[in-house]
């Protein structure tokens, strides 16, 4: 991953829709394409969906608000999207998600889980699989606290509806939260957690792919499987899983592949300076995994190339950047270098 893929995704995700309208309306394909520029072609789009949605076209209305609300014009996508409410439950939900994030207005939280709520239980099939988006959101704002009193247990029972029993066409994010869940001390339950982690990670979750294995590196929920966990911290740290690649350094050095490890630190320290890496809150929303981990990823990361640094494992000794990547793992994640430093006092690294 670099800055690149990091600063396209919104552009990424306007092109997506500009295909979907094309598909569906083929006048509109025609005239996009004698536009030179994504820009051009959006606002010629904007023009012929707002004619069709006057003249009574309920999914030109809808793909309307939703092109105004990927181009970041909050405002008018509120307009359209409160406009056909109460038909429409893909617009509810995107009213919901406006008014919890405050995009271009004022924060609602009682509003926008009352919209969220009705979408998670709409009593239609023209729902579909957005209501296990709502009951998602919804089991987030009771773990968290959000506009509503916190309740693991509500948590819990909403992310199970969202789930639907690792449904591939239910919640995936519910399925690895689910994961996650049961990872917690609060609500500790290992082979569950093994369990949703699986199904997850069968329907295409990065996060789950990485949880997995690190549970089969220190046999968490399950026997250890040292191949099984290589395998699969190999493929997510592929994938951008920085939670991963973190462990995966790990894995190497332990198993005395000091080159690799040495390798994969370097490489992971040269991207964060280079490429933005450093921006967390975009590695989250641009992988889909918790910004905690990413954070023990880093650290991680970092702490081990230090010692291969320091000890000049698979690489020559450098004092200088040993210091600088030791200090600035634990600016990261003090308490996961903690640990990392007390197996360094007993001899484990």
């Amino acid at each position: 991953m670099d800055c690149s893929e990091l600063n396209s995704t919104e552009k990424t995700r306007t092109s997506k829709l500009l295909n979907e309208i094309n598909e569906i309306y083929q006048d509109i394909r025609e005239e996009s394409m004698q536009s030179e520029t994504t820009g051009g072609s959006v606002e010629k789009t904007v023009i012929l969906l707002k004619e069709k949605a006057e003249r009574g076209d309920s999914q030109a209305a809808f793909l309307l608000g939703q092109l105004h609300y990927e181009e970041g014009r909050y405002a008018e996508a509120e307009v359209i999207f409160d406009s056909i409410k109460d038909e429409d439950p893909r617009a509810l939900y995107q009213l919901a998600v406006i008014y919890y994030d405050g995009l271009g207005t004022k924060e609602d939280l009682s509003k926008a889980l009352e919209y969220m709520r009705t979408v998670a239980f709409w009593d239609s099939s023209e729902v579909g699989c957005i209501k296990y988006a709502a009951l998602y959101n919804l089991g987030q704002a009771y773990l968290e606290g959000f506009g509503v009193e916190a309740s693991s247990a509500e948590a819990e029972r909403l992310w199970l509806l969202a789930a639907d029993d690792g449904n591939p066409h239910a919640c995936v994010k519910a399925q690895s939260s689910l994961g996650m869940f049961y990872c917690r001390p609060e609500t500790l339950d290992l082979r569950k957690a093994f369990s949703w982690h699986s199904e997850a990670c069968g329907n295409g979750s990065l996060e789950s792919q990485g949880a997995l294995g690190v549970m089969y590196l220190y046999g968490h929920g399950v026997q250890k499987d040292p191949d099984a966990a290589l395998f699969c911290l190999k493929e997510a740290a592929e994938r951008g899983n920085v939670y991963a690649q973190g462990h995966l350094t790990a894995c190497y050095y332990h198993r005395k592949l000091y080159s690799r490890a040495a390798a994969l630190g370097e490489r992971f320290v040269l991207t964060l300076r280079v490429s933005g890496y450093e921006d967390i809150s975009a590695i989250a929303r641009h992988t889909d995994c918790l910004e905690e981990y990413i954070r023990k990823g880093i650290a991680i990361a970092m702490f081990y190339y230090a010692r291969c640094l320091q000890l000049g494992r698979g690489v020559l000794k450098n004092r200088d950047r040993v210091k600088s990547y030791f200090t600035q793992a634990a600016r990261i994640d003090p308490e996961i270098c903690k640990e990392l430093q007390m197996d360094v006092v007993h001899g484990r690294i």
